[in-house]
This record gives structure tokens, C-alpha cells and sequence, in this order.
């Protein structure tokens, strides 16, 4: 059987099913712009990035110690394309699975995970609390606070970063650009 195309309702029916957390939401909402953003930079398939974006995280909120492979098990439940599965794997790669970033598309999901989180902390403690002034250079002061969003691994944006033979202040342009498209939605 040939892989049928999710559509955005389902991946949003399936992020609401699995996940209440304001600020879970708000990431995958996050990763989600940042993946298309990327997408249309690249000239790849803009609806399949996203929505691989939307649900890389479907599992985090009520399975964190099963994380990426229970939302692979969700996906394959739900008949998506086994490719669309292997990536939310892949961004997990090193941390919680073995499954290694290949495609550009895993590349970037892998890349840009953490580092959305990072820039939504900078937003924040800013006097805007928005990520429509924020710049490349605080993003870059608050990232060697290792105290500052400790729980983001610096070393896997910055492996990502290499992986996708991009330095990390061009990738955090980037990442600041795709997010300022839905700061309000962000609450951003």
C-alpha cells in the first residue's frame, strides 16, 4: 500500500490527544514554523516538514521515558508514512534512540529541536518578552550561561549545526526569523 499524506487536522487532533501543556504545544507549534521555513529555504515539500515538526515531540508530555519511540508507535498506528516516523526518531538521536539523522529534513529537525526552545527562553527574559527584537547576539550572550535554559544540549544544536555545514549564529537567524512568522501564536 502506497504511504497516504497526513493532513495538518490529524496531526493537530493527534499533538491535542496526546499533549496539554501550554508550553509543549507552543514548541511544537514552533518547530513546526521553523521546519517550513527551512523547507521553502531548501525547496523541499513544505506541508511534510511542518507537520513532521508539529508531532516530533507527541509523546514527551505523557511518555517521557518512552520518548520518540512511543510517538513512533502512535504514527505507525495512525498509518503514517514509515519515512515520516524514522525522522521524529531521528531527532532524538543520541539522546533516547540510535537512529541517526540522514535525510535533510531529519538533519534539520535534529538541528533546530533544542535550539527553538533556546530561543523562546531568550524571548522571554526579554523586557519585550518577544522574539520580534531579538537578536542573534543575545541568543549568543545567553548561551554561554550554561545556568541559562540548562536543560537545552547545547551539543546537540551545536552537532546539528555541523551536521548541516551551517554555523550556529546563521541557524539561530534562522530559527528567529521562522518563529517571529507566529510570535503571536507563540505568545512571542
Amino acid at each position: 500500500m502506497a504511504d497516504r499524506v497526513p493532513t495538518r487536522a490529524e496531526a493537530l487532533d493527534l499533538l491535542h490527544r496526546y499533549n496539554a501543556n501550554p508550553s509543549l504545544l507552543a514548541h511544537a507549534r514552533a518547530v513546526e514554523a521553523t521546519m517550513r521555513h527551512f523547507a521553502r529555504r531548501h525547496g523541499e515539500d513544505e506541508e511534510t516538514w511542518g507537520l513532521i515538526g508539529l508531532v516530533h515531540d507527541l509523546d514527551y508530555e505523557q511518555f517521557p521515558d518512552q520518548h520518540c519511540h512511543k510517538t513512533a508507535e502512535i504514527l505507525r498506528a495512525a498509518d503514517w508514512p514509515e519515512t515520516w516516523v524514522r525522522a521524529t526518531l531521528a531527532h532524538g538521536w543520541g539522546i533516547c534512540t540510535d537512529v541517526e539523522p540522514q535525510s535533510a529534513l531529519e538533519q534539520t529537525l535534529y538541528a533546530i529541536d533544542e535550539l527553538t526552545g533556546f530561543v523562546a527562553a531568550c524571548a522571554l527574559v526579554r523586557p519585550s518578552r518577544s522574539v520580534v527584537d531579538l537578536e542573534v547576539k543575545s541568543v549568543r550572550k545567553k548561551w554561554r550561561q550554561a545556568s541559562f535554559a540548562a536543560g537545552v544540549d547545547r551539543t546537540v544544536v551545536e552537532r546539528g549545526a555541523a551536521r548541516l555545514g551551517v554555523e550556529l549564529d546563521e541557524l539561530t537567524a534562522e530559527v528567529i526569523e521562522a518563529m517571529r512568522g507566529v510570535a503571536a501564536e507563540l505568545g512571542l
